[in-house]
């Protein structure tokens, strides 16, 4: 059931309907959101179900087991770690370390085929996995580290790992965070609300009309359907892809957002313009930010961060970043984007470059690094990634030929551009800040926005971070 669809429309339209209803009393919130969730999950696939009631009953059970029987508490931290781990690698790795293993094998002259014993379950990706995984997994964390008293309700437990806007697609809510809202009778302003429906619309806009019609652009390239094949033109498609990741994955966050402002909870925001970062490490703490935030506090601090001298705090990094690459995904890909970006931050460390160098070279050279890094993310494989590499530095000719024959996506991510840029030149004139501030442009707006939304939306297309 997709943000953008007739489908959830009605589901939206339902539920918020009657929401009032059962927003009275916790049991009834509770079990309504539940309900609602599961019934918003499980339109894709029923059988998804079953995975993420098992995965959360695993961490409720565990995190009162840890309270009732705290000298025990790190085995049962385990259990829920094996529990979450063991789904993930089952349903999102199992084939892609059966292929690793065999490739091993035959390099010493054995065959194995283990990738074609693996059950015919286990190759169905459910959507949101590592979403609902990561989430419930820091309960569970939280509870052993004494930060968090578990809920002994089991609705008001799911009510938060499955509520709906954020399930499949993130931000990654804490349960510190949330619970504590789901306990209290939420009732909002029309102030609240106005905000609420401008983050949807916003949202909605950024993916529809901008991610959508950016996709075609990429696509086209990296599928090879056409015949341009030089620098300039992987230039452009690499500019193409990082604003389609970003406003395809923020617009679904503020949309999240949106929907849970509505029902009177707050999501943390999830983006903060990444690409006006002025470092690499400034652009991990403005993008996915609930990510960000998740691989730092449960690997990179556990690891020993940087309380353990300067060298393995750019071990543990680095681990941090490859892990986080493998989280997106199962190919050698996404663990060579992570890769890359450990490298890249690892250089920033060790010479200090982003403070001395002009803000303005440094901003350019964050964009490269994060171009490159891009492009491994979205090849289909190292190969390809490799190649599209070597192109950057080609001719960069035939710009008539590449605006003829993209002249709608050309369009939009110049739209897309201007739009950053007037975001850069607000925070930094006070005067431009306050005139955005004027409550007068609100509605015009958001009413140009819906009205993109509707009559310049793009191809209809799952969003990205749902294969994660």
């Amino acid at each position: 059931m997709l943000f953008n669809s007739l489908t959830f429309l009605v589901f939206a339209i339902c539920f918020f309907a009657l929401w009032p209803i059962f927003n009275q009393r916790k049991n009834s919130r509770w079990t309504y959101l539940t309900v609602a969730s599961f019934t918003f999950y499980g339109w894709w696939d029923w059988r998804f179900l079953f995975l993420i009631i098992g995965s959360g009953l695993i961490d409720y059970i565990s995190a009162l087991a840890m309270e009732k029987w705290p000298s025990r508490k790190r085995a049962f931290l385990w259990f829920s770690l094996i529990g979450n781990i063991g789904s993930l690698s089952v349903f999102k790795y199992s084939f892609f370390f059966a292929s690793i293993i065999d490739a091993l094998f035959v390099f010493v002259g054995i065959k194995t085929n283990l990738q074609h014993h693996i059950p015919s379950f286990a190759l169905i990706l459910p959507v949101g996995i590592s979403f609902f995984t990561f989430q419930s997994m820091s309960y569970t964390i939280d509870v052993y580290k004494g930060q968090l008293k578990p809920t002994s309700n089991v609705l008001h437990f799911f009510s938060y790992l499955a509520m709906f806007p954020q399930l499949v697609a993130g931000p990654i809510v804490r349960a510190k965070d949330l619970l504590g809202q789901l306990s209290e009778k939420r009732t909002t302003n029309w102030l609240q609300r106005w905000h609420g429906v401008k983050l949807i619309v916003f949202g909605l806009f950024q993916k529809t009309v901008i991610a959508d019609n950016l996709g075609v652009l990429v696509d086209t390239a990296y599928q090879g359907k056409t015949s341009i094949d030089n620098g300039l033109f992987w230039w452009i498609v690499l500019i193409a892809f990082a604003f389609q990741i970003y406003c395809d994955f923020s617009g679904y966050s503020l949309m999240a957002r949106g929907l849970a402002k509505l029902m009177g909870y707050h999501f943390k925001m999830n983006f903060n313009h990444p690409y006006l970062a002025i470092s690499l490490r400034d652009f991990w703490t403005r993008w996915h930010i609930s990510l960000s935030s998740w691989f730092r506090d449960y690997v990179y601090i556990p690891l020993g961060g940087s309380r353990k001298g300067f060298w393995r705090g750019i071990v543990f990094m680095s681990i941090t970043m490859i892990i986080s690459g493998l989280w997106h995904g199962a190919a050698l890909t996404f663990i060579a984007w992570g890769a890359i970006h450990a490298f890249f931050l690892a250089i920033e460390r060790l010479t200090g470059w982003t403070k001395s160098a002009p803000t303005f070279l440094v901003r350019i050279a964050v964009w490269v690094q994060v171009l490159v890094a891009w492009n491994y993310f979205r090849a289909g494989s190292i190969s390809q990634a490799n190649e599209i590499v070597a192109k950057l530095w080609g001719n960069w000719e035939q710009f008539e030929q590449i605006k003829e024959l993209f002249y709608d996506p050309l369009f939009f991510l110049l739209m897309t551009i201007l739009i950053e840029l007037s975001i850069y030149l607000r925070r930094r004139n006070p005067s431009i800040r306050a005139l955005y501030a004027r409550w007068y442009l609100d509605t015009p707006a958001v009413a140009v926005a819906m009205a993109a939304a509707i009559y310049l939306r793009g191809p209809s297309a799952n969003f990205i971070y749902f294969q994660f």
